[in-house]
């Protein structure tokens, strides 16, 4: 025991000098890298059904989210994901997954008309979306490059989004 101790207090100062360690913690969440991004049956906030991989753009990269309106790690990475908007709208299609765990499509449509957000919250009512991108917990990020690829994949409120979105653009 005391000896996981001392592993643990040894990780912080290896992140620090090497912070590519850092990112490659970042991959350890949902598919893996390089895979094709999986279909998935989900429902629109009007109660359409829709298809994921209609949002996913060929040449284009996609930030898919999956997020819940109680998820504090969601809140926290919401800044960036506003950012990228901003910055990116043009460039980076972005869509969250409403996971239907604690919530229902009524409470997720109030919060994003409250919150204003601008890109498409598809509901997984069903899962597909969970289950086929293997998603265990809220808060995952899954980016796709232009090819329909998992180039990025990860979970918490620490993610940098943006930094992804920047190193797959070219910049």
């Amino acid at each position: 025991m005391n000896g996981s101790r001392i592993l643990a207090g040894a990780a912080i100062p290896v992140l620090a000098i090497c912070p590519w360690i850092a990112a490659l913690t970042a991959q350890e969440v949902a598919l893996p890298l390089g895979t094709q991004a999986p279909a998935a049956t989900l429902e629109d906030l009007e109660g359409n059904s829709v298809q994921i991989l209609d949002y996913v753009e060929e040449g284009k990269p996609t930030l898919i989210e999956f997020w819940a309106s109680w998820c504090e790690q969601c809140e926290a990475l919401q800044p960036q994901i506003d950012e990228i908007q901003a910055r990116f709208g043009a460039e980076v299609n972005l869509v969250a997954v409403a996971v239907a765990v604690s919530q229902t499509p009524r409470r997720v449509k109030k919060t994003v008309e409250e919150q204003g957000h601008a890109y498409p919250f598809l509901w997984d009512g069903g899962g597909d979306a969970v289950r086929n991108y293997q998603v265990p917990t809220t808060s995952v990020v899954v980016i796709l490059n232009g090819a329909g690829e998992v180039a990025y994949t990860g979970s918490g409120g620490s993610q940098d989004l943006l930094g992804a979105v920047e190193a797959l653009l070219g910049g």
